[in-house]
């Protein structure tokens, strides 16, 4: 017999049982669709963190007070950072090409009748350079508000929405803890940051932020929440980390640990890539585990199936049918379930991937590797849970096999 007549056979024998071959599929179709979409959906995750932190503006450094170790073990921000430290990486480092500062607290924000609860930041001019912002309508405020100390605002789109709704903002007054604001501009809609709405925020100067809103707490200087700088490109963001190090630790009198921690673009891309990996890897050997299950299904029901026809296999052999053509009848049967199978699970699988984007803002991917391999890794499954039966079909005596039926 050759090969073209057993797949033949195998195709009726399974288009025969059309239930039973179905239902021995399912595991494969859910164990391959699972695969699929969890790696889809994971590569959509590392797409959709690494956009949002490249959304934070380009070639950033973020200079936070603390060291690593104050940081997790103390609940209050230690006060280590003050505006002269950003004025000082402004003019002392030469790889850096803006600097901007910021000093964050929550405050009840009112105008008229409607209160809310949001994010005030306190910045400084520069800092739609650095944080690759835009004002849709209106000015930002200037070095000039800066040192007048002027109670002017600049609200996030959604703030300005949820305030003003269809009306200008731009000209109108507004509370911030009962101090009077002019709002002199909005924001370009950004989306989140890291936790960090700026959409949902009110930036005032950081002057203003101060003597105003929060107070000085630091002996120092005006405290600050953290630095931002931008290195002048890709190349200078490992040198100016250095530089910023140098400069900081020579202005604080540091000899032993750091009071500050600077985190880069890059480390932090670096880290999301690592941490999402890592979890897409699991997701699809969570998922991989139904492929497994799936293969024992034809195993089992591919067992059924050679008792089941005990006499088929016994009359075969009687007439000349050798070992290795019922070998190869029940292998090309296991192997046709689960390529079919992990067609129909790709089908799904891909179908879901497209849903989830559709549907969230994670950007899923369809992974031409991934289905290769899942599709691979299920035919592989097939030939090999198919072994067992099949021997145990072409080792049967046929003298037995027809007795028997």
């Amino acid at each position: 017999m050759n090969l073209l007549e057993s797949i033949q056979m195998a195709g009726k024998t399974l288009l025969a049982n059309k239930l039973r071959s179905a239902l021995t599929m399912l595991g494969i179709v859910i164990g391959n669709a699972s695969v699929i979409a969890m790696i889809g959906i994971g590569e959509g995750g590392q797409k959709y963190v690494s956009q949002q932190l490249e959304s934070l503006g380009p070639n950033i450094l973020f200079v936070i007070p603390g060291n690593q170790e104050t940081q997790r073990i103390s609940r209050d921000v230690p006060k280590t950072l003050v505006l002269e430290d950003a004025k000082a990486i402004a003019t002392q480092v030469p790889t850096v090409a803006n600097v901007t500062a910021e000093l964050n607290s929550r405050q009840v924000v009112t105008y008229r009748n409607r209160n809310t609860d949001v994010n005030i930041i306190g910045t400084t001019p520069t800092f739609l350079t650095v944080r690759d912002f835009e004002t849709a309508k209106g000015r930002f405020f200037t070095d000039i508000d800066m040192k007048r100390s002027n109670q002017v605002a600049v609200l996030g789109a959604d703030l300005a929405q949820r305030l003003f709704g269809s009306a200008n903002p731009v000209g109108q007054q507004l509370r911030i803890k009962n101090t009077s604001f002019q709002v002199i501009g909005v924001l370009t809609a950004k989306g989140s940051n890291l936790g960090v709405n700026y959409d949902d925020a009110a930036l005032v100067p950081i002057i203003t932020t101060a003597n105003r809103l929060i107070g000085r707490t630091s002996p120092y200087g005006l405290e600050l929440s953290y630095i931002v700088a931008s290195a002048k490109n890709a190349d200078s963001v490992d040198a100016a980390e250095f530089q910023i190090t140098n400069l900081l630790r020579q202005r604080h009198k540091i000899t032993g640990e750091d009071d500050f921690t600077i985190r880069s673009q890059k480390d932090a891309l670096q880290t999301v890539g690592q941490i999402t990996g890592a979890l897409t890897i699991m997701l699809a050997a969570i998922a991989g585990i139904s492929l497994f299950v799936g293969g024992i299904g034809i195993m089992n029901i591919m067992l059924v199936s050679v008792t089941e026809r005990t006499q088929e296999i016994g009359l075969r052999k009687a007439i000349g049918a050798t070992e290795q053509d019922i070998l190869l009848q029940f292998m090309i049967e296991a192997v046709i379930v689960s390529a079919i199978g992990g067609l129909v699970g790709t089908g799904v699988g891909v179908s879901g991937i497209l849903l989830v984007a559709a549907l969230t803002p994670l950007q899923a991917g369809i992974s031409p590797v991934a289905i290769t391999m899942a599709v691979g890794i299920s035919g592989g499954i097939g030939l090999f849970f198919g072994v067992v039966p099949a021997r145990r079909a072409a080792k049967l005596d046929p003298i037995v096999a027809l007795r028997s039926a």
